[in-house]
């Protein structure tokens, strides 16, 4: 058996060269005994610890929870664990998981050193946070059309992923050369959300004029000048980070993200910025294009729109006695087309169909179209074929094709005695059946070569006796309602 000596200089030994911190506290707060971990982490050398009192060593230290945690130990002779975290002199952090057992010398503590462990835990963390962050940038892209509430997201976003105090968003305008801002977030000034600065000019049009990162960790060495200066000086900016922002190879702005005290970003966090940006791209590229798109689409529409008017004015002009019919039967057919609770996609179409609903006059002769007398009856059978006409002609358009009610079927007559097909009642399309007797009215009332119009009241009780053959009666009587509005 060894003897005591002995066996205090293997158990030494062991303690020695332990990968964990050991070290023995007196009661007069001295160290007693310090193993080379201790030392290691303690950056310090053991002569400068041994037989020193730790307030000595570590001057501060006795304001400090660790330290009222080993006086309580030391006065109760408890155990207790804590885990201290620190910075060190040069601003980097350590982290120990701390055992404390009274022993009869004073205390003997036992420190893990988790700080590479807290720090890989803190990265995953980090990265988790991220990834919802682009996780969330990548939804309001994808829910939202609108290029400003994508924006508040991301600005949101990007404030609280990078810890910072003001993000703003400046887009390019090509036109101006100027980079102008279009959003922020955090500012204190309005005047924040009014700056713009030429293509070069100031840390975003640098960034955006050299397509890189412009990093200053302290505004106060920058020696920046002009307008710049003085908003940053009413918000309290100590740092600027700006990166541009390209989609497709196009520079279409600069995100700015500004801190209220000097900041030197890790790498890490500069890619996670230039990430962000790349998001922030992608969204003001999509809401442009989709706005571009809406544009084309409005343009295509009023072409379309400005083609059918255009056929319909063409049409009056070539039939002299009906001129300005065409545009009083459209707007008086509207008005049915709201009372009998038609939708607003099908009050289009009937829009439509009400402007053209002669076009089939345009496979008319002439000579029958413009006859100013009554027309045979061969006269007729060709004049009645402007109906098929209508509906050969505006079928093979798609935008056209649900239009074509009116066009086709208006001299359908509610007892099947109308024409082209003969349709009877219901058949016939609600649009055609209200447009029918509008038509009727409106021509009634005008002057032909052949006759003078008539009264309104001697049409609208012609029109009444007309309810249940000509007409509906439905249609009859919600048009007589409308007249009287």
């Amino acid at each position: 058996m060894m003897d005591t000596q002995r066996t205090g200089d293997y158990f030494k030994d062991i303690l020695d060269h332990l990968l964990e911190d050991c070290q023995i506290i007196g009661f007069d707060w001295r160290y007693l005994y310090v193993n080379d971990a201790v030392a290691r982490h303690g950056r310090k050398e053991k002569s400068e610890l041994l037989g020193q009192r730790m307030m000595d060593v570590y001057p501060g230290i006795d304001d400090t929870p660790i330290f009222r945690l080993l006086a309580q130990c030391m006065e109760t002779r408890t155990s207790a664990r804590m885990l201290n975290e620190f910075v060190y002199p040069d601003g980097s952090k350590g982290c120990f998981d701390l055992s404390i057992q009274p022993i009869p010398d004073g205390l003997f503590i036992l420190s893990l050193d988790i700080t590479e462990h807290k720090q890989a835990k803190e990265l995953i963390e980090t990265q988790l946070r991220r990834l919802a962050i682009l996780r969330a940038i990548d939804l309001a892209i994808l829910g939202s059309t609108d290029l400003r509430l994508a924006l508040k997201t991301i600005l949101e976003e990007t404030k609280a992923g990078l810890e910072a105090d003001i993000v703003q968003v400046e887009l390019y305008n090509p036109h101006t050369f100027m980079i102008e801002t279009a959003a922020a977030i955090g500012n204190r000034s309005r005047d924040m959300e009014r700056i713009s600065v030429s293509l070069g000019e100031g840390v975003g049009g640098k960034a955006a004029l050299e397509r890189r990162t412009v990093a200053v960790p302290n505004l106060a060495d920058a020696g920046l000048a002009g307008p710049l200066i003085a908003v940053m000086a009413k918000e309290d900016a100590q740092a600027l980070y700006s990166t541009p922002l390209i989609a497709k190879g196009t520079l279409i702005g600069v995100i700015n993200v500004i801190l209220r005290s000097p900041f030197t970003a890790p790498q890490e966090w500069l890619d996670f910025f230039e990430t962000l940006a790349g998001q922030t791209s992608i969204a003001i590229e999509s809401a442009k294009a989709f706005e571009n798109l809406q544009r084309a689409n409005l343009d295509l529409k009023m072409a379309y729109e400005t083609t059918i008017e255009g056929w319909s004015r063409a049409l009056d002009l070539r039939d002299k006695e009906t001129e300005g019919h065409t545009l009083r039967v459209t707007e008086m057919t509207l008005k049915l087309t709201h009372m009998a609770g038609m939708t607003e996609d099908e009050f289009i179409h009937v829009r439509r169909g009400a402007l053209l609903h002669d076009i089939g006059k345009m496979g008319v002769p002439d000579h029958i179209l413009l006859k100013p007398g009554k027309l045979t009856d061969e006269e007729w059978v060709a004049m009645r074929k402007h109906p098929t006409f209508a509906f050969e002609l505006l079928s093979p358009i798609a935008f056209l094709r649900h239009a074509i009610d009116i066009p086709f079927c208006h001299h359908e007559k509610w007892d099947g005695s109308g024409y082209p097909r003969g349709l009877k009642g219901e058949e016939i399309p609600l649009a055609a059946r209200l447009f029918a007797v509008v038509d009727v009215w409106d021509a009634l009332r005008s002057d032909r070569p052949y006759r003078q119009g008539w009264p309104e009241e001697k049409v609208r009780e012609h029109i009444r006796t007309l309810a249940g053959t000509h007409f509906d009666p439905k249609a009859v009587e919600l048009f007589l309602r409308v007249l009287t509005l």
